[in-house]
């Protein structure tokens, strides 16, 4: 497999991204309007070329024309006759649109269960002490088999653990009303913000990602622009995308090649008042997912915007322009000029003030994993389209998806919501005949009562019997016992 040619340097050599290095992660970064997006196209075509899928989020709505070929323009044909480059061929690249509201592309879910309580607890902005009786009630719903599927079942679970709390504080623990209230009001919130539609079934299988289609890598676009007008739930359904990705590859060692590369746009958010136990988890699933054969790329203004752990763990690095007006400005771009391996012919921090659009400072790895001294480069033109594809375009493209028709219809089956809705009912039914019973003891003779009562207990029978076969149904899904992952993924079904 050849290198990933993308971009040229002043001294018209080129500069290659050695392919057995790209999941080394990596850092694109730069100020707002400085091409960091056309920087993404090139290398999402780069990585498809060489038959690498791609996952990125779009969050401008600009990525949808790599779906199909670009069109000379004035830039282009200037920049290609800067280079000798005699014939530019325009091509279009497989895609897969996705969209968590189902209106830009393939509905993307998942359940509350597969989620797991830390991420939640973060998407629900819960307190310590909020996050432990969260955990509390999804581990008396993983033990009884009660599958927490959408924002109902969780309503439900919640109830029930709060009305019942006694009956669970021996084993499990207490918990507040107050606190089961606090859960509930932030679930509303949530659900104003578009979890209502997140969160459900068909929930998405993380493999449909990884996918080629006629030797080049599918480049999955998740529609983001209306998503990240709620940051945090943006933020965290991408940082549970990693955690299912890391906890549902196996380990493959070194490759030829990434099995799929994840870029993660705006990636401040995802450090963003994160607690100190959720940033060492990322750190960690950082670490140790290139072995699974995921390379991750950030997507940031400036480095200071990713933690010195993770930083440190991203071998690629493209910069773009950040400007110094302010000492704020000042600090960053002396963080971002450190951040690179020193070139004496290159005054870096001099330097990343004065690129101008289009052009970067870039590091990569070189094939033993050493960073490259830091070079001043331009970019090549994307092969696709700068810019959006047409409504009518992108239905078109929706609809040659070999997963086109998968996620459509959404299903709303037996769950958490529907057990504890028929075990009340149940209860109710059954209060109500012992006090019938009761006020027929006081006119009936013993023998009829007997035989009274055991009518009435053949009855719930029946009912007991029906509940068992449906919670074992729903056990047999997820197994005797439930195990989560690092970021509280399901491990065992």
């Amino acid at each position: 497999m050849s290198d990933i040619l993308m971009y040229v340097a002043h001294s018209a050599e080129p500069l290659q991204l050695n392919a057995r290095m790209a999941n080394r992660h990596g850092l694109i970064a730069g100020a707002t309007g400085t091409g960091k997006t056309v920087s993404l196209q090139v290398l999402a075509e780069a990585f498809s070329e060489q038959g690498v899928p791609v996952f990125m989020a779009d969050v401008k709505g600009d990525l949808s024309g790599i779906g199909k070929p670009g069109a000379m323009n004035n830039n282009i044909a200037a920049r290609t006759e800067e280079f000798g480059i005699e014939e530019f061929t325009f091509q279009k690249y497989p895609v897969c649109f996705l969209d968590v509201f189902g209106n830009q592309g393939h509905p993307f879910r998942t359940t509350i269960s597969r989620m797991g309580p830390l991420l939640l607890s973060r998407l629900l902005n819960l307190n310590d002490t909020q996050t432990a009786s969260l955990h509390l009630v999804f581990r008396i719903a993983d033990d009884n088999g009660w599958l927490l599927i959408d924002m109902k079942d969780l309503r439900a679970m919640l109830d029930h653990v709060g009305q019942n709390s006694k009956e669970y504080t021996t084993k499990y623990g207490s918990v507040s009303s107050t606190t089961i209230g606090s859960i509930q009001r932030g679930l509303l919130m949530l659900e104003g913000q578009g979890g209502n539609v997140f969160f459900g079934e068909p929930d998405f299988d993380i493999s449909d990602i990884i996918r080629t289609q006629g030797g080049k890598g599918v480049v999955n676009i998740l529609a983001a622009d209306k998503l990240m007008q709620s940051p945090t739930l943006y933020s965290t359904m991408l940082l549970w995308m990693l955690s299912e990705l890391f906890e549902t590859l196996p380990e493959v060692g070194d490759q030829p090649k990434p099995k799929l590369v994840f870029f993660f746009d705006e990636a401040h958010l995802l450090f963003k008042d994160a607690p100190k136990v959720l940033t060492e988890k990322i750190e960690k699933i950082v670490r140790l997912i290139r072995s699974k054969g995921v390379g991750i790329y950030f997507v940031s203004q400036s480095p200071s915007d990713i933690p010195d752990n993770v930083l440190g763990q991203l071998g690629n690095r493209v910069q773009h322009a950040l400007r110094a007006y302010t000492p704020r400005d000042q600090k960053a771009v002396k963080v971002a000029a450190q951040t690179f391996r020193t070139n004496p012919a290159l005054n870096t921090e001099k330097v990343i003030s004065e690129l101008g659009v289009g052009e970067v400072l870039v590091s990569f790895l070189d094939p033993q994993g050493r960073p490259s001294v830091v070079e001043r480069a331009k970019m090549l033109p994307p092969h696709s389209q700068i810019g959006p594809v047409t409504d009518e375009e992108r239905a078109e493209l929706i609809k040659s998806s070999v997963i086109y028709g998968k996620y459509d219809e959404a299903i709303d089956r037996w769950s958490a919501y529907e057990i504890l809705q028929d075990k009340a009912n149940r209860e109710q039914q059954a209060a109500a005949q012992q006090q019938q019973q009761q006020q027929q003891q006081q006119y009936q003779t013993k023998p009829q009562t007997q035989r009274t009562t055991k009518v009435a207990a053949k009855k719930n029978t029946g009912t007991n019997s029906v509940f068992k076969t449906v919670t074992k149904t729903l056990g047999s899904r997820q197994g005797q016992q439930i195990v989560r992952g690092l970021l509280g993924s399901i491990l065992k079904k």
